[in-house]
């Protein structure tokens, strides 16, 4: 939801240092990989309950995702440059909840739930992305992407918000997990109504 706006705001400053990584030949997988590395860093963190050093491994994770992207818009991307930096949020995005469940067992029901519901986000957003490639269709609302970006109540603002208050709230995961799947659940809906409004009518 907040996405496009942060993305007005931080994206000069973003592709400011975007060109001066390229220059100095630091490739887009390069930060891709770097940031998956420490996202999945985080998530042992979480396990070993060390809160607040996962907070900070995921807002590192999420600064390597926005200087991947302006990387690769200064020195031309590729198709797999925009499929491994999906692939590597997603993974980050799910794994965060299992490194939560392992830190609180008591909690591995609400981490299962938040788990499920990035399911329904994830899948309606690729699934959407496929038959907007099929038909011809792109958006410019979120930057240049290689997927069409569909939005919703949950986008990654949203996300490292919810997880940034998940390391500073630890006793609150359950709730936040469950209030925070619930309004993934909204999106789902959202987007699978957006697809047929977009598809469904023949």
């Amino acid at each position: 939801m907040f996405d496009p706006l942060l993305r007005r705001l931080l994206g000069p400053g973003l592709d400011r240092a975007g060109r001066g990584l390229a220059r100095g030949r630091i490739g887009a997988d390069a930060l891709t990989v770097a940031g998956f590395a420490v996202g999945m860093a985080a998530v042992l963190a979480l396990a070993l309950g060390w809160y607040g050093a996962a907070l900070a491994m995921l807002a590192l994770n999420r600064l390597a995702d926005g200087l991947d992207g302006a990387v690769a818009r200064a020195a031309g991307g590729s198709d797999f440059g925009g499929y491994l930096d999906i692939v590597c949020d997603f993974l980050v995005y799910a794994a965060v909840p299992f490194g939560f469940a392992l830190s609180r067992p008591e909690d591995g029901m609400a981490a299962l739930f938040l788990m499920l519901s990035f399911v329904g986000t994830g899948t309606t957003f690729l699934a959407f992305a496929i038959l907007a490639a099929k038909r011809g269709l792109a958006t410019t609302r979120r930057g240049a992407k290689v997927f069409y970006y569909l939005g919703g109540l949950t986008e990654g603002s949203e996300t490292f918000a919810c997880f940034a208050a998940m390391c500073m709230l630890p006793d609150a995961f359950a709730a936040l997990a469950y209030v925070f799947g619930g309004l993934c659940w909204l999106t789902t809906a959202g987007r699978v109504y957006e697809a047929w409004t977009t598809f469904g009518r023949g």
